[in-house]
């Protein structure tokens, strides 16, 4: 069987990638960590790897909610901890009294750092508090270089993973059905956008899909990938859950409250 029906196209890369990774634990009968990986990555190597057989997958990537994670491959004689995924958390000191920080900024300033988007997870912004989680590999350059977010100083200050606020990230599923899997029929259906709304939004460069901006309205989705459209929120593929008698996509999304 084409293991690569499954999925799309340019996902073949990744897919060699994590077949070599599994390949690498059978033969050094050893662990293998990972990047951060987003959603649609994660997702990928769940039903590569599976939860049974001589190779397995754990995550982590802060706390329960996290969206991205780093993932350790490992034979079944082993037992991860936190501490196998060599991640770093942070919190932000900075005059909270007379400035504010959004994702974005803190977004921003990474990437003007110079740092490749897999080397760090997720942002959690609560009122003043700002952390962040970056790969230990980077953590002393995070240190010296982090002293500011747009022109606000700031000082990074090493936290534990128990001290992370627990932003809660609520969905609400709900059931759609679709002519087809495009992006721009799901997005459509899923909130009560023309077809034509939608491909004006993805032409114009306000949607995403697992962090990367899409140009094609007919791009196909697949479960576990994650929408986002700025100025009107995000959408998570929960479930496709094959076709109706009419031939349409049975679909349960997520929308984020």
């Amino acid at each position: 069987m084409d293991i690569y029906q499954h999925f799309r196209p340019e996902e073949k890369d990744f897919i060699d990638q994590v077949l070599g990774w599994a390949e690498q634990v059978r033969e050094q009968y050893a662990p293998k960590l990972t990047d951060f990986l987003n959603p649609r990555e994660a997702e990928i190597i769940r039903m590569l790897i599976g939860k049974e057989g001589d190779v397995r997958v754990s995550f982590f990537g802060g706390g329960e909610n996290a969206e991205r994670k780093r993932a350790i491959l490992f034979p079944d004689y082993y037992t991860p901890n936190e501490e196998d995924y060599e991640i770093a958390f942070y919190q932000l000191s900075y005059p909270s009294k007379f400035a504010t920080i959004d994702h974005r900024q803190v977004l921003g300033t990474l990437m003007s750092l110079g740092v490749k988007r897999e080397l760090y997870g997720d942002i959690w912004i609560e009122g003043e508090t700002v952390q962040f989680a970056v790969e230990r590999t980077i953590a002393a350059y995070m240190e010296a270089n982090l002293t500011k977010v747009g022109n606000i100083g700031v000082k990074c200050r090493s936290i534990s993973s128990n001290q992370l606020i627990e932003v809660n990230e609520s969905w609400k599923e709900l059931p759609i059905t679709s002519s087809s899997l495009r992006l721009d029929n799901v997005i459509a259906n899923a909130v009560s956008f023309s077809r034509q709304k939608s491909q004006m939004l993805i032409g114009q460069g306000r949607v995403k899909v697992n962090h990367r901006q899409i140009e094609s309205s007919s791009y196909e989705l697949k479960q576990g990938d994650v929408i986002s459209i700025r100025g009107t929120g995000r959408i998570k593929v929960l479930a496709i859950d094959g076709k109706t008698k009419r031939d349409k996509w049975k679909i349960v999304i997520g929308l984020q409250k």
